[in-house]
């Protein structure tokens, strides 16, 4: 299985602001290069070649401090369920949504992926 990665536009980059080369997130998640590639194959984290070439990059706050955001893997299977690709996956993560308040991703970094988990199930139908 290779990994495919898509190019991510520009509204997206800059929703997103602090991206991670795959070096960086092995290093902060203390894997080999190649066991965090398998994330993003596995769909437990998603990335984008940005602007310049080279490889996927991951939206830095998709980690933890040790590890990737708890809630994270289990929202982005269903965002893939509800037919979301990568791209698009990480724009609904980052695109403030005033009944949460704030973004997605901030209410799974808050400890609140259920309730972001429960919207993204609402999606698919």
């Amino acid at each position: 299985m290779t990994l495919t990665v898509a190019q991510i536009d520009r509204e997206t980059d800059q929703l997103v602001g602090e991206w991670l080369p795959i070096s960086e997130v092995a290093k902060r998640l203390g894997l080999s290069i190649g066991r965090a590639k398998q994330l993003l194959k596995d769909k437990k984290l998603v990335g984008a070649r940005r602007d310049g070439g080279g490889g996927p990059q991951v939206p830095a706050r998709f980690l933890g401090p040790d590890d990737v955001l708890k809630g994270l893997p289990g929202t982005l299977t269903v965002l893939a369920d509800a037919g979301f690709d990568e791209v698009e996956s990480i724009r609904w993560l980052f695109t403030p949504d005033e009944s949460l308040p704030g973004a997605p991703i901030d209410a799974i970094s808050a400890g609140r992926h259920t309730e972001v988990k429960r919207r993204a199930q609402a999606l698919g139908f």
